[in-house]
């Protein structure tokens, strides 16, 4: 299967796993699980919320993580202050990277909008260089959409 088709079933499931759930943080957690199941060769994939102008460790798989991050610092900090997704194929060359894992190498985080405001992201790892691309990027901002479009469904205020 190729990614593009990986993409479109991992939607499609994630689609049948919280369209009738309301709870942010079920539904964080079940997509988080599912995107450590079937993507290859991610050590780590799990949420930050936004809460105070920080961002606070969410629901996740793998090891341990950084609870706290400043807005604006490492990769998940900037995909909060800019907005957009952050996609970094070296994340030891990332000016002001925060290392909670040292065996991760690449990462992608995608911020989560309500109301056109982030309120969180979605960070995944790898020990990859240079392991996310164009294909990984849209699959996981469909996703994400699907994500944001499912709270607004259910009211889910920021």
């Amino acid at each position: 299967m190729n990614k593009n088709e990986l993409y479109q079933e991992l939607y499609q499931q994630v689609d049948a796993l919280i369209s009738d759930e309301s709870d942010t943080i079920a539904n964080m957690a079940n997509i988080s699980a599912l995107l450590f199941e079937h993507l290859t060769q991610v050590n780590w994939v799990g949420f930050y919320r936004l809460i105070n102008n920080e961002l606070v460790l969410g629901p996740f798989q793998g090891k341990v993580a950084c609870i706290r991050i400043p807005v604006g610092t490492g990769v998940c900090g900037n995909a909060v202050s800019q907005s957009i997704t952050q996609r970094v194929a070296d994340v030891h060359s990332f000016d002001g990277h925060i290392a909670c894992d040292a065996t991760t190498n690449s990462e992608i985080v995608i911020p989560i909008k309500l109301n056109n405001e982030v309120i969180a992201v979605l960070d995944i790892d790898s020990t990859v260089y240079d392991h996310f691309d164009e294909d990984d990027q849209q699959g996981l901002e469909s996703i994400i959409n699907l994500f944001e479009n499912i709270m607004i469904k259910h009211g889910v205020i920021n």
